[in-house]
């Protein structure tokens, strides 16, 4: 492994973790009170581009990460369409 992608592993790591628990406490009280319709929108839209240019780059890190993230923002989003 190139230490380029072993960065990139790193990161994809991180802010997919860091994603987790929002997502975890998100699903097990239901409470989507606090959560931006707008922001959830953008940033799912935003996380699902990303993925997009991961797959283009052929960049397993990108891929992996957003691939995760995504599924994980699109659930709360639902959540928050069903919930509110």
């Amino acid at each position: 492994m190139q230490i380029i992608d072993a960065i990139g592993y790193c990161a994809a790591l991180l802010t997919t973790a860091s994603f987790v628990p929002q997502a975890l406490h998100t699903f097990r009280t239901r409470d989507v009170s606090g959560i931006s319709l707008g922001m959830y929108s953008a940033f799912t839209v935003g996380v699902g581009l990303w993925l997009v240019y991961g797959l283009l780059l052929q960049s397993w890190p990108i891929v992996i990460a957003n691939a995760i993230t995504v599924s994980l923002a699109a659930s709360i989003l639902l959540m928050k369409l069903r919930f509110r």
